[in-house]
Parts: structure tokens; sequence; C-alpha cells
């Protein structure tokens, strides 16, 4: 396990912690900064990614001659460290570059490639990923949004939900059920649909916090060329998993919760009915659990930063990170609101600096625990991927699909 930067990449880290101070002068403090809307939102994200493109931080792991800055892995890492000081709307295209992107790269043709990448990349247009469904969420390979050929088109019909960003995105990442007498990891293939086309509905999923960060997507009878199609026929469960490889580089790296330094930072400064919090043997415990927690994940980042300077890939050991950056964010934030007494119950903006960033994390972070996974299913894959525990038993995937109970 590497501790240090190389020597390369220390160099690249300096250029981009400069680059960053001069481009992105709001350091991150306790809060966070809001946009009043999504075209706001939009509009401030379009202006960063070109900024970034032009410098060649867009993304830094993909080739030149796609826009990209033509580094490796860990250096793309090592800027969204670097990145992560700052208040900057990245977001938006976080799926897009983190996910959807790598993805074309890995599967598509040098048609799509030179189609969609560049734009991308530099910010012109916004991907999401069409994946999880009302009853496929958990079990993916269980979706039902089918794929019918029409002559050298696919037809669509079929919703997916809890789609991230999909209300401001200009195309997807689509998995759709194209053979159902085939099982159900057989019969699926995977597709670019463009979110603007007829028959594409966005509806807004409203969240406890105020937010309309995730959406229902209808799709009725939705015509995708055959060229959009990134998959053989019946081969979108590899491409899926290629996605999802790629997920595992992103998940839990950005989600915008609290952690321990929030936890020491704010009992440090509160004072309860028994004197100051940070002197209360729980909150004490609370503040060790967390420290430890955090080094941990500290110390998984630098093996997966190990593995992408020797040019592997990460594992699905990066599902521990996400599962317990959420479940523990909600804890601390619930432990810090309980310690206001009654004044816990009021909105965050109405605490003070910082309770913003706490109100989230304790209504958001609820989100953060089905997104990417829910905690139960990432403790299915640490155990029997991570920890080589026997797999439960799964008699439908046995099956043809449509003999598969509803």
């Amino acid at each position: 396990m590497d501790f240090a930067d190389s020597p390369a990449d220390a160099q690249f880290r300096a250029h981009a912690r400069e680059w960053l101070a001069v481009h992105a002068p709001v350091t991150r403090g306790r809060g966070r900064v809001s946009w009043s809307d999504d075209a706001t939102l939009v509009a401030a994200a379009r202006e960063w990614q070109s900024k970034k493109a032009a410098a060649g931080y867009a993304a830094v792991a993909l080739p030149r001659e796609y826009g990209g800055g033509g580094g490796t892995t860990t250096q793309q890492v090592i800027f969204r460290q670097e990145e992560e000081r700052y208040d900057v709307p990245f977001g938006v295209y976080e799926i897009g570059l983190g996910m959807c992107v790598p993805t074309l790269l890995a599967l598509g043709s040098d048609q799509v490639k030179e189609r969609f990448l560049a734009r991308a990349i530099n910010g012109e247009e916004i991907w999401c990923q069409l994946f999880s469904e009302p009853a496929a969420g958990s079990d993916l390979a269980a979706l039902r949004t089918k794929a019918v050929k029409a002559g050298d088109n696919w037809v669509v019909d079929g919703q997916k939900v809890w789609t991230t960003g999909a209300q401001f995105s200009d195309y997807g990442l689509l998995l759709a059920r194209t053979d159902p007498s085939a099982t159900k990891h057989a019969g699926l293939t995977l597709f670019i649909v463009d979110m603007r086309a007829p028959g594409v509905e966005v509806r807004p999923i409203r969240q406890l916090d105020g937010g309309a960060e995730f959406n229902e997507v209808f799709l009725s009878s939705v015509v995708i060329p055959d060229e959009f199609r990134l998959t053989a026929p019946g081969g979108g469960w590899a491409g899926a998993m290629t996605t999802l490889m790629f997920e595992r580089l992103n998940v839990g790296a950005n989600i915008g919760l609290i952690d321990s330094s929030t936890l020491i930072d704010f009992s440090g400064r509160l004072e309860t009915s028994t004197g100051r919090a940070s002197d209360d043997p729980l909150v004490r415990d609370m503040i060790a659990q967390a420290y430890l927690n955090d080094r941990g994940l500290k110390l998984l980042t630098y093996r997966t930063l190990t593995k992408l300077g020797r040019g592997q890939l990460p594992g699905p050991e990066q599902s521990i990170t996400k599962l317990v950056i959420a479940s523990q964010a909600q804890l601390i934030a619930n432990l810090l609101l309980d310690l206001r007494g009654k004044e816990g119950a009021l909105a965050g903006s109405a605490l003070g600096e910082g309770w913003e960033a706490v109100e989230r994390s304790w209504s958001f972070g609820a989100a953060m625990r089905i997104a990417g996974g829910t905690d139960e299913i990432l403790r299915n894959v640490i155990a029997e991927r991570v920890l080589g525990l026997p797999a439960a038993k799964r008699d439908d995937a046995t099956r043809p699909f449509n003999e598969n109970p509803a």
C-alpha cells in the first residue's frame, strides 16, 4: 500500500491545487453553496465544466482526442480530492463523467465516441443513468422496461425511478429487456436514450428536505436507433456491470455528507444543560467511533489509489465506503440535532452557520443509503464478494424471465 503520491502525482497535485486556488476561490466551509433553481445550477455547472475542460481537468483520465486530460485514473482521483475543498457545482456532471462516459469509451462504437464524448466532457451535454425501476432496484436484473426491435430502431416502453438529474439531462444510459424468454440476466441490452425524445416524461420526486434531485422517468413508445445500442442484444448485464464498476470509483467519494470532523467541531462548541457536549462520555464515544471509521476509510482509499497506480481496477470492497459514510453521517447528524434539544426541530438555516449541512445529512443521508445500492445489498456484496461467504440461493436466475412470478 502506497501512502504518498509518486513524484509525478505530487507534481500534478501541486499544479491542480494552484489552478483551483485561482479559478475556484470559494473554500468549502461548514455550509454549502446553494442555487435557487435547476436552471441556475446548470448554468453554473456548465461554466465550471467549461473552465475545467479548457485546462484539461474536466475528465483527467480520458483521452485527449475526446477532450480529456490524457492523465491517469490516480490523477483523476487526486483532482477530485483537491476539488472537494471548494464549493463548485460538480454534481450535475458526476454521473455522466464518472459512470456514463467511461462506459461509452469502453463499449461504444467509434461513431458513438465521436458523437458524445467531447460534448459530455466539455459540459455541452449532461447524462443520467436509467437502471432502477419500481420493482427492480436492489434486484436490478428483475427490470421490466422492454425494448422491441422495429426495423433499424428499437421501441421502448417502461418506467425508471430514482434517476438522479434526469430533469436536466440530455442523454442517458438505459438498461432494457429485449428478450423476455431468456433468463433474467441474459435478456437485457444497454442503450443510449435521448432524454428529449418524444415519449420520455420526467417527473420529479419531492424529498423530505424540499429538494427534487431524483425523478421517475416514463418511456412510452420511445424510438431508439440501433446505432445507439451499446451492447449486443442480451449483453446488457455485462454492460451494466461495466457502468457499476466505474461507479465504485465514485460512490461515497463526494456525496456531501458530514463526517467525524463535523462532530468534533460542533460538539466542542455546543453547550448543553450538563456542560460542553464534547465532555459527555457518550458523545466522546461517538467521536472515537466516527474518527476510527473515517481513518479506516482513508486507508481503504490509499489501497484503492495504490491499485489504480498499478493499472488495476478497484474491486467490490469499494462498497464499504458508501455503506459507512451514509449511515455514519445520519448517526452524527441525529446526535448533533438531539444535542440542540428542542431547537433541533428547527430548520438548519435557523440554527446558525453549518447547520444546514447537518440537516442535509440527517434527511438526505436516508436517500444515500438507497442510491448506488442499499445498505442491505452492499452488505451482501461485501459478504459474498469480499469475504467469500456462500451466496444466497436464487432460483429465479435460472428460469426464463417470463416464467418467473410477477
